[in-house]
């Protein structure tokens, strides 16, 4: 695996610090914001943009900036300000300052960066938590919320390389009546999840709620993982809520 590049690599990377040009006085912005009147502004579109999600990094900060701006168009002006603290730390602007930043943004307003946040932000905000954080249990539970999601990612994303067909195969009966009869091998002592009545995963939701406990911001965690399973939101623990029949077992 390749390793990350040390503190004296990334000092002689002119490339790291161009792409923070610019980032001096960014966060420190936040510093004398009226977090209430930024949940009501909006951020409004510039040149006739509209919202779309911004696809690859660009090397100028404000431009790349701009672009992060626009996925957030009609939307409360909190949520791009939280998305630029996480740009800034990212390119190592002033890190130390810009993550205590963004930690007391989470603790000030936990209900409603996760009401309003997509997964796609939820996600950096765990990666953010992971990567910069003090507490050792935030960090392992942020890290909980990223696995989750990036697995879900990888699996959806091989359905959509396999094609329409195979994505909308119906279930097997005589798969379905394998799963409820005997035990069905996976690889490696893993056994296959039982559709309809299985516990795993109600286990495995108690489980993480008493993880999460331990940490004020569990609660982002805890969003993730009900976001997954939100009708609309196509991906495995959907398509197994559905499945699913014993209410006893239900994890949800």
């Amino acid at each position: 695996m390749k390793r990350r590049k040390n503190a004296f690599e990334k000092w002689f990377s002119f490339n790291r610090h161009r792409r923070r040009f610019g980032a001096g006085a960014l966060g420190a912005e936040m510093d004398h914001e009226d977090l209430h009147a930024l949940k009501t502004q909006r951020v409004a579109a510039v040149d006739g943009q509209e919202r779309v999600y911004a696809h690859g990094s660009a090397p100028d900060l404000p431009e790349h900036l701009m672009r992060v701006r626009g996925e957030f168009v009609g939307q409360p002006e909190l949520l791009y300000r939280h998305a630029q603290l996480i740009v800034l730390i990212r390119r190592e602007a002033d890190t130390r300052a810009n993550y205590a930043r963004f930690e007391r943004l989470w603790l000030a307003e936990t209900q409603f960066l996760c009401a309003q946040l997509d997964l796609r932000w939820l996600v950096a905000a765990c990666d953010t938590f992971m990567d910069h954080a003090q507490d050792p249990v935030l960090r392992a539970v942020a890290l909980s919320a990223v696995v989750l999601v990036n697995t879900v990612k990888l699996q959806e994303t091989e359905r959509f390389l396999s094609g329409p067909e195979a994505a909308a195969a119906p279930d097997q009966p005589e798969a379905l009546k394998a799963l409820h009869t005997h035990r069905v091998d996976l690889f490696d002592g893993l056994s296959a999840f039982i559709a309809g009545t299985d516990d795993t995963l109600r286990n495995m939701r108690w489980r993480l709620d008493e993880v999460c406990a331990q940490h004020p911001l569990g609660l982002v965690v805890q969003e993730v993982f009900d976001r997954l399973q939100r009708e609309g939101h196509d991906n495995v623990y959907l398509r197994f809520r559905q499945r699913h029949t014993r209410d006893k077992t239900r994890w949800w």
